[in-house]
């Protein structure tokens, strides 16, 4: 078996791979189909075995093919991130965060000075959207997601509970706090559908009566804004409404929560899982999470 001298084979084979055809690889590299064929064909003399079974208008992978094939892909996908993050200069003094909108608005960005006062040295990127993340991609470090979760998940952060929350403005004039028969007199603001409001009700058995479930959300984080605004009494997670309550400008009705299959994972890079700027945010977020954890207990 010859020595693999030189990268271009592996780079031919992996667009040749990806397309499925010679001539369209030759397009993305700016070569001949040809150049490309003989590549490839360079290529499978030195590691000994065909990638590509030839028919007259088209290439198929052969199996050995396609193993290789997803291999090179990550092995090329590496090899460019890290040479774009050298480029940069960035890769131990930029921490990229990955998170959904209202985790960012509601929670993390409000509490952000506080890893910076821990951790000047670091620039910090944060993306906000609430669409898939590829946690390999060298652009994230980090990524907090919001969404089902089980118990012994490694990457569990917080398990959410429902509370109901509601402005201060809203309290009559003397009155100290409202109450669960309250909760009649004011809308009840949803996230999508009023089931969490029947749950929480039917966990404090109160679910007899008349309620006002006419205003929903399509975020937590806008819900929550709507209950600081005074526009009902709203039911959100508890994360999402905690710098609120911590600050004042939400009031959490005194009641039971409601149970919620729902919480926060991070996610770590596993190429960058070593680096000292994503040890420095793993153990910062879990300490904060802890600490969110123990007021809910109270």
């Amino acid at each position: 078996m010859k020595p693999l001298r030189s990268l271009s084979g592996l780079i031919d084979f992996d667009c040749a791979a990806r397309w499925g055809s010679f001539k369209l690889a030759a397009r993305e590299l700016h070569k001949t189909p040809a150049a490309v064929s003989l590549q490839v064909k360079q290529l499978e003399e030195a590691i000994g075995f065909p990638l590509f079974v030839r028919h007259p208008r088209h290439i198929a992978l052969t199996a050995k093919g396609q193993e290789l094939a997803i291999v090179v892909a990550r092995m090329l996908a590496d090899l460019r991130g890290k040479v774009a993050a050298l480029q940069r200069g960035d890769e131990e003094a930029v921490l990229r965060i990955s998170t959904t909108h209202s985790f960012a608005i509601k929670w993390l960005v409000p509490r952000m000075s506080r890893f910076t006062k821990l951790h000047p040295e670091l620039d910090l990127r944060i993306d906000s959207n609430d669409t898939p993340v590829d946690i390999e991609d060298d652009a994230v470090d980090v990524a907090i997601r919001y969404g089902p979760v089980k118990d012994g998940d490694p990457a569990l952060l917080f398990r959410e509970r429902l509370v109901p929350v509601y402005s201060p403005d809203l309290l009559a004039d003397g009155q100290d706090a409202l109450t669960l028969a309250d909760l009649k007199r004011f809308p009840l603001l949803c996230e999508r559908t009023p089931e969490g409001w029947l749950q929480l009700l039917n966990e404090n058995r109160a679910l007899k009566g008349d309620y006002d479930f006419a205003r929903m959300y399509s975020h937590w984080g806008v819900l929550a804004q709507a209950a600081v605004a005074g526009q009902g009494i709203g039911l959100v997670p508890y994360g999402i409404a905690f710098e609120d309550i911590r600050a004042g400008t939400l009031l959490q009705l005194a009641c039971k929560s409601a149970p919620f299959g729902y919480g926060y994972r991070l996610l770590v890079n596993p190429h960058k899982e070593a680096m000292t700027k994503v040890q420095h945010f793993r153990a910062w977020i879990v300490a904060e999470m802890e600490a969110m954890r123990a007021t809910l207990s109270a």
